[in-house]
């Protein structure tokens, strides 16, 4: 095939032949810029068998020896090459070196640019390419609508989509496609649906892109609609449009749907295909159709380590460890290899159940596998032992991996939010920095629960501010995550603000709203924010009314939360969990009607565990009710014989009574039982350091200024009324002892630490992990109406807003 340089000279001149040629000594300067076409067909030939980046520099190298680095055709494959081997910048060394670019060069760096980054290369070059007077063409504009894509640069987009109509190419099926893309991606769905249908022809890829554009923006009805859609206009799904829906179905839980596309696969011979078996299988087990799921991988004809690993994984989250030990077995029977990521999700299985035997036992599968220094499989490896609650070993492998990447870093951050290690949470966010990785969105949403545990607010603002400057505030998980922070750190209004700023609200934004209310004691706010979320059509979750209902309990809303447990139930066919079932006797037993939630126990169609028992256990010590409380707390003991708060419980409802035998008889069965009970602790954030104080605490620096502090309060606490309300002592001891047993609690030694260390005015916030007594709760009212401060305590249970001489409770908690 004539080369275009040669074709350009014959039709420039007169013929020459080579006989001419031959004679003439010399020939024009053109002639020798000019290379033979067999040698750039031997050129092209070499560049096409080039299969890294090493052959493709000895190629390179050849062709800038024979002076063929000018020819436009050699140049633009050789851009190509090098941009497919992801070695964009010796591609853009060989585009810089050309002196004369036609627009299929342009285009080639342009999409080099596009698939490997950086992506604003590819904006920066297009705009190089309009000041050299280079009209685009239809290929040009997918490569820029590409970049601008995975920029999220949806500005920029819009103004390369005028410069397509002005050009008359939106026409184009692969350039209005791209259009699609773009808009679905940057979150302007209406957009790409009014582009989508004023397309004047579709192809398959533009149906995918529609349907994948209404998956990622949450609209997974529309899309399983456009799917039916596409077979009506006669379009035939793919294998590509196949996975798409499959996937969006497991994304969200859809299986009736997926069955539906199951039986589709089937009519019309999907079903051989490997990719789409074990998409299938996926969706199954998302779905806890696990059985289904077993049925397709038992069918299939073919399988890969994908489709072992997949069932694998699904038996693993679906609880079913011996299964998934069974076909890990069976997979090494049938001479599969295993991989890293089939130790990975085996991994799982043992930390959910608690397995460490079986854990261990992979751990020495994956040293004889030489799998140890995989980044994926050390992750999950430390990630199982942090589950099974051995977190110094999960921290020993993390410190031990030769490679870390964020992902291991968020593991290790979370392991430790999740078992109440939230300092050393705190500290690994701020050494993850020091080692230069750069924390990402899951990064926030581990470590923002590290500050709602500690109430550590000012930390928590700091994070705030990290997410606005690093952009992580478009994404909804890192917002839900911010409003929990707050509403745990006492800031329920900044909640309120960071709720409201979520343009695209799912359902655990409201969640957490309602949930926050709920602690706060504000039930009326968060039945209100319920009702609008009814109102705009959000459809409530089972958590959604864990959080209601817990919101009535709170406030002692006992009608209101009748009426949402039988609505959940009749209205939204919501199966009740334990979770439910404790917070019913909880607001039954909160407002006195202990008889009525120990029926409603007796008659619940399921095993109940010890946190129903142990709520209703809690009302009788409320309500001084010995009786029942004594017969509830045998049924709390059998379910739970080692939990020392259940004896601490029981005890403490003794000692209201003043049945001091028995409470001496309990604490011998703890003392014995070598059981023992959760200090009262109480903490304070203080210049971004957490002061933490035990009950009789007498270790802080400052606690000779802490006792005079409290001195002086106790007798301006009197002056106003105040009566130390003795029969929260738990010990038999004198009366004065007493006395100064209450004044040692954890939560005033931490208040009058809080008002030594703060500027007058200044609210105070306060964390204890267990339930404020009557009498803590009636001195703090107290002391912020002498103070004239706000008091804000967060219990295990709920705030308490203090402000002068009044608690946000109303004395109901």
């Amino acid at each position: 095939m004539a080369c275009y340089a040669t074709r350009r000279l014959a039709h420039s001149r007169p013929f020459l032949s080579s006989s001419s040629i031959m004679a003439s000594p010399a020939s024009t300067m053109d002639e020798q810029l000019v290379p033979p076409c067999s040698q750039i067909k031997t050129s092209v030939n070499l560049l096409q068998d080039c299969t890294n980046v090493k052959s493709l520099n000895q190629c390179h190298t050849q062709m800038l020896i024979k002076g063929l680095e000018q020819n436009i055709l050699l140049a633009t494959k050789l851009v190509n090459m090098y941009a497919m081997f992801d070695s964009v910048a010796n591609a853009r060394k060989v585009f810089d070196r050309v002196c004369k670019r036609n627009v299929f060069l342009w285009n080639a760096m342009i999409r080099g640019y596009a698939w490997n980054g950086p992506w604003v290369e590819t904006l920066t070059l297009y705009c190089e390419m309009q000041r050299a007077d280079i009209e685009p063409n239809k290929f040009t504009y997918p490569f820029l609508l590409k970049a601008c894509t995975a920029l999220l640069a949806l500005q920029e987009g819009m103004q390369i989509h005028s410069q397509i109509i002005r050009s008359g190419l939106e026409s184009d099926v692969y350039v209005s496609t791209s259009l699609v893309d773009l808009y679905a991606k940057c979150g302007s769905l209406e957009d790409a649906r009014q582009e989508f249908h004023g397309m004047s022809q579709r192809n398959s890829v533009s149906w995918n892109t529609m349907i994948a554009g209404y998956a990622q923006n949450g609209c997974e009805y529309e899309a399983l609609q456009l799917f039916h859609h596409m077979q009506l206009e006669d379009m035939k799904p793919n294998e590509a449009t196949i996975l798409s829906v499959i996937t969006i179905c497991a994304g969200f839980g859809i299986l009736k749907q997926g069955k539906e596309i199951h039986g589709y696969v089937l009519r019309n011979g999907f079903d051989s295909d490997v990719f789409v078996g074990t998409a299938l299988m996926d969706m199954y087990a998302e779905c806890r159709g696990i059985e289904n799921a077993a049925r397709v991988f038992d069918k299939m004809s073919r399988r890969d380590v994908v489709s072992w690993n997949t069932m694998i994984a699904g038996y693993a989250e679906n609880g079913c460890a011996n299964e998934a030990f069974r076909l890990f077995r069976k997979m090494q029977l049938d001479i599969i290899t295993p991989n890293s990521t089939t130790m990975v999700s085996l991994l799982p299985t043992s930390g959910h159940l608690e397995a460490l035997k079986q854990g261990k036992c992979i751990h020495g599968h994956i040293i004889r596998s030489g799998f140890e220094s995989d980044v994926a499989a050390g992750t999950a490896l430390f990630a199982m032992y942090a589950k099974c609650g051995d977190i110094d070993i999960a921290r020993q492998f993390f410190d031990k991996m030769l490679e870390r990447d964020v992902v291991s870093w968020n593991a290790m951050i979370a392991a430790y939010a999740q078992n109440g290690h939230a300092n050393e949470a705190l500290t690994l966010f701020y050494q993850m920095q020091d080692f230069d990785v750069i924390p990402n969105s899951v990064t926030m949403v581990s470590v923002l629960p590290a500050c709602g545990h500690l109430a550590a607010l000012q930390r928590g603002k700091w994070i705030h501010d990290y997410i606005i400057k690093n952009g992580f505030e478009s994404d909804v998980s890192v917002l839900n995550s911010l409003i929990a922070m707050y509403a745990k750190c006492g800031s329920i209004d900044i909640a309120r603000q960071v709720f409201d700023k979520i343009s695209k609200k799912n359902v655990v934004s409201w969640n957490a709203m309602i949930a926050g209310y709920g602690m706060h004691g504000q039930g009326s706010d968060a039945l209100s924010l319920f009702s609008l979320m009814q109102q705009v059509g959000m459809e409530p979750n089972a958590h959604t009314f864990i959080s209601v209902l817990s919101a009535c309990r709170h406030s002692g809303l006992v009608e209101q939360g009748r009426r949402y447990y039988s609505s959940m139930i009749h209205d939204y066919c919501i199966t009740p969990k334990l979770e439910h079932y404790a917070c019913m006797v909880d607001l039954l037993g909160r407002a006195g009607h202990l008889y009525e939630a120990h029926n409603f126990i007796k008659n619940l169609p399921v095993k109940t565990d010890a946190s129903v028992w142990g709520a209703l256990l809690g009302a009788c010590r409320t309500h001084c009710n010995t009786e029942l409380g004594e017969h509830v707390s045998e049924r709390l003991l059998e379910l739970e014989p080692d939990n020392a708060g259940n004896y601490v419980l029981l005890s403490n409802m003794y000692a209201a009574v003043g049945r001091w035998e028995d409470v001496a008889k309990i604490r011998t069965v703890l003392i014995n039982s070598g059981l023992k009970k959760s200090p009262g602790r109480s903490w304070i954030e203080i210049e971004n350091t957490v002061h933490a104080f035990l009950a009789g605490d007498q270790s802080h620096d400052q606690s000779e200024e802490i006792q005079k502090m409290l001195e002086s309060l106790t007798g301006q606490m009197k002056d106003v009324g105040y009566v130390p309300d003795k029969s929260f002592v738990l010990h038999d001891v004198e009366e004065e002892e007493k006395e100064y047993i209450l004044c040692s609690h954890s939560e005033k030694l931490a208040i009058a630490f809080g008002l030594i260390k703060t500027s007058p005015g200044t609210p105070i916030h306060i964390t204890k992990n267990l339930r404020i007594c009557g009498d803590c709760h009636s001195a703090t009212k107290s002391i912020s109406k002498i103070v004239k401060r706000n008091i804000i305590v967060r219990d295990a249970n709920r705030f308490h807003h203090f402000e002068d001489g009044s608690c946000s409770c109303g004395d109901y908690w």
